[in-house]
């Protein structure tokens, strides 16, 4: 199979036929042989009935559908989990990524062989100081800490090797970052493609502000993971002997002071470095079993169920 389109959606009923409608008219088009995967990530519309309508007309149309809303995410490692296609196009189900740019996008995969290839909207129609310029400084923010020199970030619409998707784990809400997971798990021939961006057709967005300040704490969560996740004990570890070490000090340096250099002078609990002896030697035995902990956890964990499925479609 050449492509896999997996599409998350929450609430898009109205938009749903037309998307796949486009979708199919491309792939016959270019001979593709495909397959469309839509997630419905717990919508309370008629979504669920449209994909089902839409699967009888077309055997390529397959859905999933959760119990509940769990994310993004989750809804495209459930897509990825079911893929088939030698290249996987992720898009958005509210008609604002243009399907024909997909036999672009699949050709800098197959014959420019790139791991991943990321859309960039150069020019927006969202509002452009609820989204635009946040946008702007978010992804700025993110090739700073990532070093994936990325333009856009958040654009739904990817492609990707089949052997990426496989090997990435997207949890969390971390689709924002799946660039930075793949190059952290060596998939480094990343590229972008400028992609034309449409103003939203039907209903409004399923996303505020807070997801930009979800976006920044992803970041340091997805920076902190990619250096010290396997190996907490070397952040933490590090930490807790350098408190220790400057408690030390200065404990060493009040009691030789008090036995040796100035032994009428003031009581050792009277002495500010005392408490900063104390403190920082306290600090330091925390980050150190913190670290240990880490340890622990990441040696005992188990894998556990993020996601509940309700029905299945064409599997």
């Amino acid at each position: 199979m050449n492509i896999s389109v997996v599409i998350p959606l929450l609430n898009e009923q109205e938009s749903i036929t037309e998307l796949h409608d486009w979708i199919a008219k491309v792939m016959q088009s270019n001979r593709f042989s495909y397959e469309i995967i839509f997630i419905d990530d717990g919508s309370t519309d008629d979504s669920w009935a449209t994909i089902m309508a839409l699967s009888q007309k077309n055997e390529s149309v397959k859905g999933i559908r959760f119990l509940k809303n769990f994310g993004k995410s989750q809804a495209l490692h459930a897509g990825f989990a079911k893929a088939e296609g030698d290249v996987i196009i992720t898009m958005d189900a509210d008609l604002q990524d243009n399907p024909e740019e997909i036999p672009e996008l699949y050709n800098m995969i197959v014959v420019d062989k790139f791991d991943l290839v990321s859309g960039w909207k150069k020019k927006r129609y969202d509002s452009v100081i609820s989204k635009n310029m946040p946008s702007k400084l978010f992804n700025w923010a993110a090739r700073r800490t990532s070093g994936v020199k990325l333009n856009d970030f958040n654009c739904g619409l990817k492609a990707y090797n089949n052997n990426v998707v496989k090997n990435i784990d997207v949890n969390g809400e971390m689709h924002r970052y799946i660039p930075v997971l793949a190059k952290n798990a060596g998939f480094t021939k990343i590229g972008e493609k400028v992609v034309q961006h449409q103003a939203r057709k039907y209903g409004e967005t399923k996303f505020g502000m807070d997801r930009f300040i979800n976006g920044f704490l992803d970041l340091i969560t997805i920076w902190f993971l990619s250096r010290f996740g396997k190996r907490p004990m070397h952040l933490f570890g590090a930490l807790g002997v350098i408190m220790f070490a400057i408690g030390l000090v200065f404990a060493m340096y009040l009691g030789i002071d008090k036995l040796f250099l100035n032994q009428t002078g003031r009581l050792i609990t009277e002495r500010p470095q005392f408490y900063i002896a104390l403190t920082t030697m306290i600090l330091g035995s925390q980050f150190f079993v913190a670290g240990f902990l880490g340890e622990l956890i990441l040696r005992s964990k188990r894998d556990s169920s993020r996601y509940l499925i309700k029905q299945e479609l064409n599997f």
